[in-house]
C-alpha cells in the first residue's frame, strides 16, 4: 500500500547528510514524499537533490525553508528574496515537484482522503517572549544574548521592504488559497516553520523563536480542518499535540545534532502512522 512520508532539514552540503539523502528509497514505487524545507543553501544542491528523490517516488512535494532563500556568497545563483524563490519554483516544475504554487493535489492512500497543502508563509518576528510587545525590542535583547540568525545577513526580501512584510503577503496569499479548499475535506498542512509557537517552548536558546514562524497561523490547523501538521526549521524531531490536532517536526538535522543524540528511526516518517488519524 502507498504511504504518504516526510522529510525536512537535510543540508546535503553536509558529505555526512548527503550519503543518507543517496539511501533515501521509498517502500512502495506509489510512495509520496514531503520535503519540509532546508534540504541546501546553493541552488545546484537542491536541485540534485529534487532531481534524486523526484526519480524515486511516485509524488515529491517542496515546500521552501529559510536556507532555500538564502543568498550565500558561494552560489553562483545571485538571485535575492521573491525571485530566488519563483526560480526554485520553476526548477520544481522542470523536475515534475509540487511547490506551494501549484494546485494542492488530493491524497488518498492511508490517511486519506485529504487535500495536501504545501505552504511558504517565512516569519514576522511576532514569536516573542512575554511581556515583550515589539519585534524592535525582542531582536535587541535577542542580539544582547547572542543569538542572532543567519537569515538577518542572507535571506533577502527583495521586493519587501522586509522579511515580516514578506510574510504578511504570503500569509494573505496562503489563507486565501486555503480558504478556497474544499470544506468536506480534510487538509494536511505542510510548512518549514511550526504553524503554532507551542513547538518552540523547548528551544535552548528561546531568543530563536523570533525566526521560527508567525501568530498569524496559530488557528489555522483547526479552521483549516488539519488532520496533521508537518514542519521543520528546529532540529527537534517529534510530535505533539495542539487543540486535538498532530503537529509532527521531521528534521533530520545537521551531522553534529544527529550523531550526538541519533538519527531519527526510521528518518523518513510516516504523516498518517497505522491507526492514528490525529
Amino acid at each position: 500500500m502507498a504511504r504518504l512520508y516526510a522529510v525536512s532539514d537535510l543540508h546535503v552540503a553536509h558529505p555526512d547528510n548527503r550519503a543518507i539523502v543517496e539511501g533515501l528509497f521509498p517502500a512502495d514505487e506509489e510512495d509520496w514524499l514531503l520535503l519540509a524545507g532546508d534540504v541546501g543553501e546553493l541552488a545546484a544542491d537542491v536541485e540534485w537533490t529534487l532531481r534524486l528523490l523526484a526519480d524515486r517516488f511516485s509524488t515529491v512535494v517542496w515546500v521552501p525553508g529559510n536556507h532555500e532563500l538564502w543568498t550565500h556568497p558561494s552560489d553562483p545563483v545571485r538571485l535575492r528574496g521573491e525571485h530566488r524563490y519563483r526560480y526554485l519554483v520553476e526548477l520544481c516544475r522542470r523536475l515534475g515537484v509540487i511547490t506551494p504554487e501549484d494546485p494542492y493535489p488530493v491524497w488518498t492512500g492511508a490517511g486519506g482522503p485529504v487535500t495536501v497543502a504545501p505552504l511558504f508563509l517565512l516569519y514576522d518576528y511576532s514569536f516573542r517572549p512575554p511581556g515583550v510587545a515589539d519585534a524592535a525590542t525582542a531582536l535587541a535583547l535577542a542580539e544582547a544574548a547572542g543569538v542572532v540568525c543567519s537569515d538577518e545577513f542572507l535571506l533577502h526580501p527583495d521586493p519587501y521592504p522586509t522579511r515580516a512584510d514578506w510574510c504578511r503577503a504570503r500569509v494573505a496569499r496562503t489563507r486565501a488559497r486555503l480558504d478556497a479548499c474544499d470544506p468536506a475535506l480534510p487538509t494536511l498542512l505542510v510548512n518549514h516553520f511550526p504553524l503554532v509557537e507551542e513547538p518552540t517552548e523547548v528551544l535552548r536558546h528561546p531568543e530563536f523563536a523570533l525566526w521560527c514562524g508567525t501568530t498569524a497561523s496559530a488557528d489555522w490547523p483547526v479552521r483549516y480542518r488539519a488532520s496533521a501538521v508537518v514542519y521543520g526549521h528546529l532540529h527537534i524531531p517529534r510530535t505533539i499535540h495542539v487543540d486535538g490536532v498532530p503537529h509532527r517536526e521531521v528534521s533530520l538535522g545537521y551531522p553534529r545534532e544527529w550523531q550526538r543524540s541519533g538519527k531519527p528511526d526510521p528518518l523518513l516518517r510516516e504523516v498518517f502512522p497505522s491507526g492514528e488519524r490525529g
